[in-house]
C-alpha cells in the first residue's frame, strides 16, 4: 500500500482513516460500485486494530477479544456480515475461557449457559447462583429482539424503513409474540441504561453487580449505568447461550485488518498509507473533498466519511463552516480516559503450557472498575495463534482499559527524565498483573520486547483526542451521533458514532454510512446476495 503521490484526484467518496469502521464503509462502498479511496496518516492500516512487528513478533495493538466471526444470517456479528458481503473470511481458533484475578479469588471463567455457574457457587455463594440464574432467564429471550434486525439493514434515511422496518418487521413480529406480554414490555428497555434492567430484577448480590459492571466497561467503556441494554444483551446473547464460544482469529487483529482491505480492493477501491489528511474542503457549504498535508487536493463527488474521532473531525474543519451548536455538542461530550500497554515478546520457556489467552485482574472492587490502576487485561494470543511469535515464544499485550488520565501526561516531554520515569511507575501495575497471570516461570528481565505505551503513545499513533478510548455517552442521559452531521456531503463513522464502541459497533456504524449513500434498491440486493 503506497503513499498518496500519484493518485486519483477525485473519487466518488473519499474516507479518512482506516480504522475497522472506515474499512468497513470503504469496502462496502465498494461493493456497492461506488469509486472509493480511504486516505490514512499510519504507515500501517486498521487503526485502534492495527498490527505492528518487533523482531518477528508481531503484536495486537488493540482489540484482542473476539466473537461472532464464524456467524452468519440476521444474528450474526455486524464485521461478519461485512466480511461476508466483501466474500472474505477470517480462520480462527475457538476458545471458551478466560482467567479472571478478583479480591474473591482466581478462577476460570467459562462462557456458556452452564459452566459460569459453577465458578459463582464457589466464589459468591448461592445468592449469586440464583440471581445470575435469574438475570439470564430474563434477558435471553429479549436476545430475539435485540437481534431481529440486522445492522447491515440499517440505513441514514427515510430508506430504513423499507430495508429495516418492512424487510424484518415480521421477524420482530414473531420475536416480540415469543416473549410474551411480560418480555415484550422489557424489551421497551433495550435503548434505556442496563442497570434498570438489573435493578428491575432486584439484583443485589455484590459480586454479580461488580461482574455486570466488569462487562458493561469492558464492552463499551461505561459502567451498567451508562450502557445500552441492546448492548449488553446481545454481548449475552453471544457468551451465554448453548454452544456459544470466542473466537480468535489467526494472525491476530491484523487478519482482520488485511481481510477488509482484500475486501475492498478486490471491488476496485483504494487505500493509501502516509497519507495525512490536514483538512476537509468545504466550498459553497457543501464537503468536497480532502486537502493532504503534501499540498494534493483529492475530490469526493459524493461524499467525505471521516473514520476520525468526533473531536479529531471538528479540528479538519474550517471553524467558518462548522455550526455554533455541532461544535458545542462535540467540544462538551465527556470523554473516556485513554490507556497504558505493555507489549512483551519472550521465551514461552517456564511458561506453564496450558496458558490460557485472556487474563482479567481487578484489584479492588472498591475502587470500581472505572478506576485508574485498577484493572488490567491480559492477552497472550500466541497460545492460539503461535505465528505470531517466533517458534517457542509467546507475544503478550497487556493494557489498563480506558483508565489511565491523559492529565497526568498532558504536555511532557517524550525524551525527558520525567515522561521514563512516570512510565516506569504507571507500568507497574501491568507488570505485577502479568507476573501474577504467568507464575513465576515469567521473568521481566528476561523479555526480548519490552514497550511500554502511554496516552501519549495512543495520541501520537492513533491520531486519537488526547489518547481517548471514545465518547463517554451514557445511556438514558445522551446518545451517541448519528452519521450526517450539520455539513452537506460529510459523513462520520467509528467509535465517535452511533452504536458506540467496540468492534461490532464500528463495524455497523461502517455499514450504516455506506448504505445510506446508495439506493435502497441498491441496498436490497445486498442483503439478498449475503442472505439475509
Amino acid at each position: 500500500m503506497a503513499r498518496y503521490d500519484a493518485g486519483k484526484a477525485e473519487a466518488d467518496v473519499v474516507v479518512i482513516g482506516s480504522g475497522l469502521g472506515g474499512l468497513c464503509c470503504a469496502g462496502l462502498l465498494a461493493r456497492y460500485g461506488k469509486d472509493v479511496i480511504v486516505l490514512e496518516s499510519h504507515d500501517l492500516p486498521g487503526g485502534a486494530a492495527h498490527s505492528f512487528e518487533i523482531k518477528d513478533y508481531k503484536f495486537d495493538s488493540g482489540p484482542s477479544l473476539f466473537s461472532g466471526f464464524q456467524s452468519r444470517g440476521l444474528q450474526a456479528n455486524p464485521l461478519a456480515q461485512v466480511l461476508d458481503a466483501l466474500g472474505e473470511s477470517i480462520p480462527c481458533a475457538k476458545y471458551d475461557s478466560w482467567m479472571v484475578y478478583v479480591p474473591e479469588g482466581e478462577f476460570l471463567s467459562r462462557i456458556g449457559p452452564t459452566e459460569f455457574f459453577k465458578d459463582l457457587e464457589m466464589y459468591a455463594g448461592p445468592d449469586a447462583v440464583l440471581e445470575w440464574r435469574k438475570l439470564l432467564d430474563a434477558i435471553l429471550p429479549l436476545s430475539a429482539a435485540a437481534m431481529a434486525l440486522p445492522p447491515l439493514s440499517i440505513r441514514g434515511d427515510l430508506g430504513v424503513l423499507s430495508t429495516a422496518g418492512a424487510k424484518y418487521a415480521l421477524s420482530l413480529l414473531k420475536s416480540f409474540a415469543q416473549m410474551g406480554p411480560k418480555g415484550a414490555l422489557g424489551a421497551t428497555k433495550l435503548l434505556r441504561p442496563f442497570s434498570e434492567v438489573v435493578n428491575s430484577l432486584g439484583l443485589k448480590d455484590p459480586f454479580i453487580r461488580n461482574w455486570i459492571d466488569l462487562l458493561s466497561f469492558l464492552l463499551a467503556g461505561v459502567k451498567s449505568d451508562g450502557v445500552l441494554s441492546a448492548e449488553m444483551i446481545y454481548m449475552f446473547a453471544e457468551w451465554y447461550k448453548p454452544g456459544c464460544s470466542l473466537e480468535y482469529p489467526i494472525g491476530g487483529s491484523g487478519a482482520v485488518v488485511d481481510a477488509l482491505v482484500r475486501g475492498l480492493k478486490k471491488f476496485g477501491g483504494q487505500i493509501y498509507l502516509k497519507s495525512h489528511v490536514d483538512n476537509i474542503v468545504i466550498e459553497n457549504g457543501r464537503a468536497v473533498g480532502v486537502k493532504l498535508r503534501s499540498g494534493q487536493f483529492v475530490r469526493a463527488k459524493n461524499a467525505v466519511v471521516s473514520n476520525a474521532s468526533m473531536w479529531d473531525t471538528l479540528k479538519l474543519l474550517p471553524k467558518e463552516a462548522v455550526p455554533k451548536s455541532y461544535e458545542e455538542r462535540v467540544e462538551n461530550t465527556k470523554q473516556c480516559e485513554s490507556f497504558m500497554h505493555l507489549h512483551l515478546g519472550f521465551d514461552a520457556k517456564g511458561i506453564p503450557e496450558d496458558l490460557g489467552i485472556h487474563h482479567i485482574v481487578v484489584n479492588d472492587w472498591n475502587r470500581g472498575v472505572d478506576a485508574d490502576q485498577n484493572v488490567v487485561l491480559i492477552s497472550v494470543p500466541s497460545v492460539l495463534s503461535p505465528d505470531l511469535a517466533p517458534p517457542g515464544k509467546h507475544v503478550l499485550h497487556a493494557y489498563t482499559p480506558g483508565t489511565e488520565p491523559f492529565q497526568l501526561w498532558e504536555g511532557l516531554d517524550r525524551k525527558s527524565a520525567q515522561y521514563k520515569q512516570l512510565k516506569a511507575e504507571r507500568s507497574e501495575v501491568m507488570w505485577k498483573a502479568v507476573e501474577r497471570s504467568l507464575g513465576p516461570g515469567f521473568s521481566r528481565d528476561k523479555c526480548e520486547v519490552k514497550l511500554v505505551g502511554t496516552p501519549l503513545t495512543h495520541q501520537r499513533f492513533l491520531r486519537r483526542n488526547r489518547g481517548t478510548y471514545g465518547p463517554a455517552i451514557e445511556a438514558g442521559k445522551d446518545s451517541f451521533p448519528g452519521h450526517p452531521t450539520p455539513i452537506p456531503q460529510l459523513y462520520c463513522c467509528g467509535d465517535s458514532t452511533f452504536p458506540g464502541i467496540g468492534v461490532p459497533a464500528v463495524a455497523a456504524s461502517g455499514a450504516i454510512v455506506a448504505n445510506s449513500l446508495v439506493s435502497v434498491s441498491q441496498h436490497y440486493e445486498l442483503l439478498d446476495a449475503v442472505g439475509i
